[in-house]
């Protein structure tokens, strides 16, 4: 049974693919989440649009994470309206800023 990657080790590795996503930002990809499970490890992506993202997830894309991981990556796609950014101090209603009444 896989164990979870310690965090030295899950943060080396994504210091390695890191500069592979720092160039997406041209084709689309806002943020990426790099994620360390009990058993495995994922990501979490954020993409401009739905097409940026399946421009990106190509077969190849698929062979190439089974080849580094030993898995056939799995996908879910979700449509995102609403964020609140603590860190900015703001919420975003379709990529516009939004006040709540107080």
């Amino acid at each position: 049974m896989a164990r979870k990657a310690t965090k030295q080790d899950a943060i080396d590795r994504a210091k390695k693919a890191a500069p592979t996503y720092v160039d997406l930002g041209q084709k689309g990809l806002i943020r990426k989440y790099f994620l360390n499970g009990d058993v495995s490890g994922g990501g979490v992506y954020l993409w401009e649009s739905r097409e940026a993202a399946e421009a990106w997830y190509t077969n190849e894309w698929y062979d190439w994470i089974e080849e580094r991981f030993s898995a056939r990556p799995k996908l879910s796609f979700f449509d995102n309206y609403v964020v609140v950014d603590n860190l900015a101090d703001e919420v975003r209603i379709d990529g516009a800023n939004w006040t709540p009444a107080p």
